[in-house]
């Protein structure tokens, strides 16, 4: 469990935008300083400047695209010249891709399993023994409702989020009684870039979606009772047990209704 928000660090991953922009905005406003980190340093800024002004935040940006191999530890070692002990890490940095096989990019995809699996794994081994040692910290890492379940035209991104979201567990179970709470976010359809970035644009607009600050809310509810897993939404929730009920063959080809590309998209 972290010991306490106020005049604490947390380090924030996808911070640019989104879900990691509302947690920077949470984390800041119950006095927590933040290590801001994306591709896109100029939101970075704009980000920090905003804190700063409104909350005192002290925030040191840090921008990297932590789909690159050597960035986690890069990041990593940044953060210890700078001097900062964390408190709470929010590994959020991830993307989605919606498409055919045919139009699949292998490189592509390689990227999104180095962001979504690989730089969220290795910056959790990194952050987390100095945590355990103090006995004290947090660790919250971002998965999705597609953790439960196959997703078609997803695939490699549902897959991910399942990894995600077991690693996650598993640690919850080792750390748990060392002071430390490891936990994964499974929220369901966001108000976010996410869907745009998927190349899916306006696919947000046909569905039922919450907001950024609810999903933020419940996760640091969820971190501060010490849970294993946060599902925002009672309608989330019940869809990630009604998948468990159901044939998995059942569940797979219902997927396919959601997020079936357009005859028309052209390949990227």
């Amino acid at each position: 469990m972290i010991e306490a928000y106020s005049e604490h660090w947390a380090v924030v991953t996808g911070a640019s935008s989104g879900i990691g922009a509302e947690f920077a905005r949470r984390l800041a406003a119950r006095g927590m300083h933040l290590v801001l980190t994306a591709r896109r340093k100029d939101l970075l800024e704009e980000l920090a400047e905003e804190l700063h002004t409104r909350h005192g935040t002290r925030c040191e940006v840090i921008d990297c695209d932590l789909s690159e191999a050597a960035a986690p530890q890069k990041l990593f070692d940044e953060v210890k010249k700078r001097n900062l002990d964390i408190e709470l890490l929010i590994n959020n940095a991830g993307f989605g891709w919606v498409c055919e096989v045919k139009d699949v990019e292998p490189n592509h995809i390689r990227a999104l399993n180095e962001l979504n699996i690989q730089a969220l794994t290795e910056l959790t081994y990194l952050f987390l023994p100095e945590m355990v040692e103090r006995k004290h910290g947090g660790i919250i890492n971002v998965a999705s409702v597609a953790a439960f379940q196959p997703v078609a035209y997803m695939g490699a991104y549902a897959a991910g989020k399942a990894y995600v979201l077991h690693f996650s567990e598993a640690l919850w179970a080792e750390v748990r009684k060392k002071g430390v709470t490891v936990m994964a976010l499974c929220p369901g359809t966001t108000e976010t870039e996410f869907f745009d970035v998927a190349g899916v644009p306006g696919w947000l607009k046909k569905q039922k979606s919450q907001t950024a600050g609810k999903v933020v809310r419940e996760a640091l509810k969820g971190l501060e009772k010490g849970k294993q897993f946060v599902v925002p939404g009672w309608h989330n929730s019940l869809l990630t047990k009604l998948v468990r009920i159901a044939s998995r063959k059942t569940v797979v080809k219902e997927s396919m209704k959601y997020f079936r590309p357009s005859s028309k998209k052209k390949s990227k």
